[in-house]
């Protein structure tokens, strides 16, 4: 965490951070203006298109949840009708969330999501404390989770039915995100056109499941559905779990606010693509769900470990091998969606003053922020190999939802304090008011029933307010670690090929 070096602000060209320019790389033209060797810009050019953007939300939210285990839902809620109940309301709130970010997307108009929208209502100390524990925490490790599960059901088929060795497991899973870091470093086009294929595979994959289900829901296969709405294994108390794991499924819906200055027309592109995507993944979760219970009954349900692979052995036979394969890419598609978002949030902070500058810098013939991209890395793959990934999840888990809850709380807040900021797309005060209530409820159900994890997680947080003090507001640091900030930056960008982007 670093404030802007001399070295690298001066007229910002390339020469001055100590990088030589080569005749094939960025040069200055006659206007200081720098320009690869295509004439363009060095900069994030808006690539993020409606399709693009319909596939960053769903490619993100359908992970590997819904193939392997809905059944946390039907557990806590008691019935068959009640679990169907919750996915639905769930869709519903997740979509109240959505249609706030869609606001917050169209009258800031800066990449970066929460941190951007937190340090615009409520300042500079709440967003790097978001920012803190994203960066040492909650990123690393939701990253290592879904890239662990990828390294678990691509290596699936190759040893079944034998257990597959853990080490084995690490290895694929380091395969897989150095494949995603990769991608992301060398190519947002190809970034955002695999997004799409691997969205349209994870969806090609629910629709496998829906067919055969719906196909004999219409034949008159509904033995499972009679007495749906039987109460008497309904419990007030397991219901606000229920939502809790229904909202944890349908998580990802704000991703596309992380990129919005690379969103081509965002006041248009931004609501439809969160609307439209909402609709698809809410029909998708529901109709999976009535799938499963048309083949399988509540009981099964609960009794099996991953339910796609059961579902599939019941109705397919051999075909179930390709379900992991499925359940593998999904999760591919989660990996490179979140990650090419978490990215630009990295790069903005870099831009705000609160991370190093490097980090806000444009490699000079990708037209990629490579070190944002890169900075997860390293902590990523440590956790794979040494971390106790679940439990730091649990510790973050409610930090997720403290955190989009005051960010809707901002909007509510900006729509009194800056009442004049040209909002293009504005909902009913009513939808973020339902929302933000939602997410407090949800913090305090963390609290309470899981008080030492969800402690430790705060105090984790809380560590970002004395690295605010040191890294960012003293003004007067020694020279000597002034000289290796500065010498760190440097270094790096010569190392990466980057240069402060083109404004």
């Amino acid at each position: 965490m670093t404030k802007r070096s001399d070295s690298t602000q001066k007229d910002g060209k390339v020469a001055a951070s100590g990088h030589k320019v080569s005749k094939n790389e960025s040069q200055p033209d006659p206007g200081g203006k720098k320009q690869d060797q295509d004439d363009r810009k060095v900069g994030l050019g808006k690539k993020v298109t409606l399709l693009r953007g319909i596939s960053i939300i769903i490619g993100t939210i359908i992970g590997a949840g819904l193939f392997i285990s809905p059944k946390g839902i039907l557990k806590h809620s008691g019935s068959i009708g009640m679990s169907l109940i919750v996915w639905i309301a769930c869709g519903v709130l997740s979509l109240f969330g959505a249609l706030c970010y869609a606001e917050l997307g169209t009258c800031i108009k800066k990449s970066g999501g929460h941190y951007t929208y937190i340090m615009e209502a409520f300042g500079p100390q709440m967003a790097f404390i978001r920012l803190w524990a994203d960066l040492i925490a909650i990123r690393p490790a939701a990253i290592a989770v879904i890239s662990l599960t990828f390294g678990r059901y691509i290596l699936e088929p190759l040893f079944m039915p034998c257990a597959i060795p853990p080490m084995a497991v690490k290895l694929a899973t380091a395969i897989g995100i150095t494949s995603v870091m990769y991608l992301n470093s060398m190519s947002v086009t190809w970034t955002a056109r695999i997004q799409i294929i691997l969205t349209i595979s994870k969806l090609l994959a629910i629709s496998i499941i829906i067919a055969p289900g719906m196909y004999l829901l219409f034949k008159g296969e509904t033995k499972n559905f009679e007495d749906a709405f039987e109460l008497s294994n309904v419990k007030l108390s397991g219901m606000p779990l229920a939502f809790y794991s229904g909202m944890y499924a349908y998580a990802g819906w704000f991703y596309l606010n992380f990129v919005t200055e690379e969103v081509d027309n965002p006041e248009r592109t931004m609501p439809l693509a969160i609307c439209i995507s909402m609709a698809i993944v809410t029909s998708c979760y529901v109709l999976t769900n009535v799938a499963y219970y048309t083949v399988m009954s509540a009981d099964e349900l609960l009794a099996s470990e991953a339910v796609a692979v059961t579902f599939a052995e019941k109705l397919m036979g051999k075909f179930s091998i390709a379900v992991p394969i499925f359940v593998a890419l999904s999760c591919f598609g989660s990996m490179n969606g979140g990650l090419f978002a978490l990215s630009r949030m990295f790069f903005v902070a870099s831009r705000e003053g609160q991370l190093p500058e490097v980090l806000s810098m444009i490699h000079v013939r990708r037209h990629t922020p490579l070190a944002a991209v890169l900075i997860l890395y390293p902590m990523t793959i440590l956790q794979v190999f040494v971390g106790d990934i679940y439990s730091l999840l649990n510790f973050m888990s409610f930090l997720r939802w403290l955190f989009i809850g005051v960010v809707v709380l901002g909007l509510i807040y900006l729509r009194y304090t800056k009442p004049d900021l040209p909002r293009p797309f504005k909902v009913p005060l009513f939808i973020p008011v339902v929302f933000c209530l939602t997410c407090f409820f949800m913090v305090f159900l963390s609290l309470y029933s899981d008080p030492v994890n969800t402690g430790i997680g705060f105090a984790i947080s809380l560590t970002g307010i004395p690295a605010y003090y040191i890294f960012i507001y003293f003004n007067h640091r020694p020279k000597w670690l002034q000289w290796a900030l500065d010498s760190f930056n440097r270094t790096l960008q010569i190392i990466l090929v980057v240069v402060p982007a083109e404004q």
